[in-house]
């Protein structure tokens, strides 16, 4: 019975081999190059619509044309320089980048800045003085959820620390800080690294004590998961 060569009238050889295989590796690496070149000219893409937003931010009444794609996030940071709204995953899976609406906390980066039309945006560089027109500010002249911050050490690297208070101070004012486990549960989409929560649940028990806060709500957590500004979420719903 013929062998498979035989049948086939090839006789493999390492020459044929190693030419065979070298004349196939340049033409993925041809092919690559070209690739390459062509998305290295592909131009960048348009930028989206002007849209004028109208909203107050920190106080301050704020009239701005934004790209219709550029998130919250970016306008703060970029257009207003808040640098205290931090950049972390991007995702909505972080936390960090936590900002209030109409008194709501959301994601900065799940938020679009055409959403901010007709709302109140506070930051973290606009708290302490929020606390003051509420006349619950320290004598430092800190919201209490940022002193009680630096009392019970809960930060390390610090990075996560604007969006943990922001978080926070929402947490207690919709009364979801009667306890350890409801603080920890409802402060859950707020990532620490260094894992400094033993420290930051007791910071939110220590300022919740504080302000006294008894407002029963809810809310806060799933408000931050989705990221949807409060004027907006019956339409998601």
């Amino acid at each position: 019975m013929a062998d498979g060569n035989e049948r086939t009238g090839f006789t493999p050889s390492r020459r044929g081999f190693l030419t065979g295989t070298a004349a196939t590796a340049g033409g993925l690496a041809a092919s690559f190059r070209a690739g390459e070149a062509e998305a290295q000219v592909t131009p960048p893409p348009a930028p989206g619509d002007l849209v004028d937003v109208t909203f107050t931010l920190n106080g301050e009444a704020r009239t701005l044309a934004v790209d219709s794609r550029r998130t919250a996030l970016e306008l703060l940071r970029e257009g207003e320089g808040l640098a205290g709204t931090k950049v972390g995953c991007r995702h909505g899976q972080c936390g960090a980048c936590t900002i209030h609406l109409n008194g709501a906390p959301v994601l900065g980066c799940l938020t679009l800045a055409a959403q901010l039309e007709g709302a109140e945006v506070v930051t973290i560089e606009g708290l302490a003085a929020r606390a003051e027109a509420e006349g619950i500010a320290t004598v430092d002249g800190l919201h209490p959820v940022q002193s009680a911050f630096v009392d019970n050490d809960a930060f390390q690297c610090g990075y996560c620390t604007p969006g943990q208070i922001m978080s926070a101070v929402a947490v207690i004012a919709e009364g979801h800080a009667s306890s350890e486990a409801e603080v920890r549960e409802y402060m859950s989409g707020n990532l620490c690294r260094c894992a400094a929560y033993p420290q930051i649940t007791a910071a939110v028990m220590q300022a919740a004590a504080e302000i006294g806060a008894t407002v029963e709500g809810g809310g806060a957590r799933q408000d931050l998961h989705l990221g949807v500004p409060a004027p907006y979420a019956e339409d998601e719903a």
